[in-house]
């Protein structure tokens, strides 16, 4: 799956999303469900999600312009907030749908064949989802892990919404169809608020996790020797792209090549072991040593 492009997949999510659609909504007219009907119209938030998370993914990567000098990266995390947002609009409405209908109980035709339109829609939607997180987190892609949670979300709403429908078969329960819809808003409500404030922390120039900062750590104390110390790494994501810089400090005597050799050594050393790295360092003079810096191996 590395070698399609993000613009692929995102591509492919749109194709996706459309199949779901149209299963899910076939799958409502033959039972006449309200759970159905809201495990569908998430997944017409899922279509308008998969066409704006490809046009933030295109944009996202232009090149650095005169406008924009460190790229166009953030544009995943404004299409990430969207998607959230629609998702947090749809459960709203499938709220408003359910309670209309507790109101005004109506017989459902649950039968075997709207039930298995709707379990292929959500084999579709879990197949699809696992592509798009497996690859979006090994390429830091936003707008791709986005797009997946809230496909498993879908998923897992979908498997709620199945076993509860068998029950209304076995127990002949009507009002359980709308209540198992408000379950399915709820489910939703929290993943859209979910996507939003990760993509809201993107935006506010998280540094990277632990595990993470400390390999860029080890990369630059293995390849800084030469060095005296560096200090004050600092580090943020911006969609697929990771900018790291810091200070290295060097003998107050040693050439500007001699130094620049060793910048030249790190940032090589950086982007071999994170290729999406964009290093940024600042050579200071001996009497700029801190005590709380890392001394190269």
């Amino acid at each position: 799956m590395e070698r399609y492009s993000t613009q692929a997949l995102a591509l492919g999510s749109i194709a996706v999303s459309l199949l779901v659609l149209a299963l899910k909504m076939l799958a409502w007219r033959l039972t006449g469900s309200v759970a159905l009907y809201s495990d569908a119209l998430e997944s017409l938030v899922n279509v308008v999600g998969a066409l704006i998370a490809f046009g933030a993914l295109r944009y996202a990567q232009k090149p650095p312009d005169k406008g924009h000098h460190y790229g166009h990266h953030k544009a995943e995390y404004f299409s990430a907030v969207i998607e959230g947002s629609m998702i947090i609009a749809a459960a709203l409405l499938i709220v408003r749908e359910a309670v209309l209908s507790l109101s005004n109980l109506t017989e459902s035709d649950l039968g075997p064949v709207g039930l298995g339109v709707n379990a292929l829609a959500m084999a579709v939607n879990l197949a699809w989802a696992r592509v798009l997180i497996g690859t979006g987190r090994r390429r830091n892609s936003p707008a791709l892990v986005a797009g997946g949670r809230h496909l498993m979300s879908d998923v897992w709403t979908s498997v709620g919404v199945l076993g509860g429908l068998v029950l209304v078969i076995v127990t002949g329960w009507a009002v359980l169809d709308p209540i198992l819809a408000i379950l399915v808003a709820l489910n939703i409500l929290r993943e859209g608020a979910g996507v939003v404030a990760h993509s809201m922390d993107g935006l506010m120039d998280r540094a990277v996790g632990q595990d993470e900062q400390a390999r860029i750590e080890a990369v630059i104390q293995q390849s800084s020797t030469g060095a005296l110390q560096t200090h004050d790494i600092k580090t943020r994501h911006a969609g697929q792209a990771m900018f790291v810089e810091f200070h290295l400090v060097v003998d107050g005597d040693m050439r500007v090549a001699e130094s620049h050799a060793i910048c030249d050594r790190i940032e090589a050393a950086l982007r071999a072991e994170i290729p999406e790295a964009q290093v940024t360092i600042h050579v200071e003079p001996d009497n700029k040593l801190k005590p709380e810096g890392i001394e190269p191996v």
